[in-house]
This record gives C-alpha cells, structure tokens and sequence, in this order.
C-alpha cells in the first residue's frame, strides 16, 4: 500500500484515506475544536499528502507523516480563522439607509459655515479631533505645535463654534 501511495495509485490513496480519516480528523479536532472546521483540516490533510506522495518515503510508517501534515494543517486554519476580517466578527447584517431629511441638511450647512469661520489653525484641531479622534497630544505631534497650543486653540474653536451654532439650540427648543 505504501508503495502505491507514494506512486499516486488511486487505490492506495483512497486505502490510506480509509484507515487514517479517522486519526487524522482526531488531531485535527484536538486544535481546532471545531467539527467542521476540523473535516476540512482532513480534506486539505489529504489532499496535501496526495501532492506530496512522491516525496514520502515508503520505508517509514504513514500515519506519523499523514498526522504531522495534518497538525500543520489544522493549525494553519486556525491562525486563518481567527483573523478578525475572516471570521470572529459580528454577523453583517443589512442597514437600510435613509436620506437626510431638509432639517439634518441645513444643520449640517450651519455646522460647516461655522467650521469655515474658524481660523484654518482652529479649524484643523476640530478636524483632527472631532473627525480623526486624535488627542490633544497627537495633534500636537501632528501639527508640529506643544500641547498647550492645541489645547488654547481647541477651547477657542469651540468657544467659536457655540457662539455661532447658538440659534440651533434655540430652534430645539
């Protein structure tokens, strides 16, 4: 059999995958934990060691090699698994999207003619703040100022931007 294996003969293989499926699901299942994820791990097992039969050496028990093949593989759907953008992330889910009504629009223009009245220096703290979540700190690095620039033109910006904004809240209420 192990001759044959290693000569790709399809019998062989398909004796080989009868007597070691079982094993190798075992190691598969030992570090991944994961019925299904473990059956694949046995079919890539299998396929690999189809590939590489010619390299194995028909002197040497099978199953040794088969399990180590099989660990590899196992372990590599693992790492693949818990790579956030391939599975461990929240289930998507559809979102239907609205169109901003009249009123968000022109909130949205007072809130941008209000920025555009801001100093370019302030209006770039409340940008890398507001829009890029920065802190103080990291827009200091950023703009190549001390913090207590940015802090100084932070507090002014917003002062700004109440003063101009003031007739939204009025309109709330």
């Amino acid at each position: 059999m192990a001759v044959g294996f290693r000569r790709g003969d399809e019998d062989a293989v398909r004796a080989v995958y009868r007597r070691h499926a079982g094993a190798v699901m075992t190691v598969a299942m030992s570090v991944l934990r994961n019925r299904e994820l473990a059956a694949e791990a046995v079919q890539q097992t299998f396929f690999k060691a189809w590939k590489a039969s010619s390299s194995y050496d028909p002197g040497r028990e099978i199953a040794p090699w088969l399990y180590q093949i099989a660990r590899r593989v196992a372990i590599d759907i693992y790492r693949k698994e818990r790579r956030p953008t391939q599975s461990g992330h929240e289930q998507e889910v559809d979102v239907g999207v609205t169109e901003p009504g009249i009123e968000q629009s022109w909130e949205a223009w007072e809130v941008r003619s209000a920025l555009d009245e801001l100093s370019e220096e302030e209006r770039d703290v409340v940008r890398l703040s507001h829009f890029e979540g920065l802190t103080h700190e990291e827009i200091g690095r950023r703009l190549g100022v001390p913090v207590g620039t940015v802090k100084s033109r932070s507090h002014r910006a917003h002062r700004r931007l109440a003063h101009l904004l003031r007739h939204l809240a009025e309109v709330a209420i």
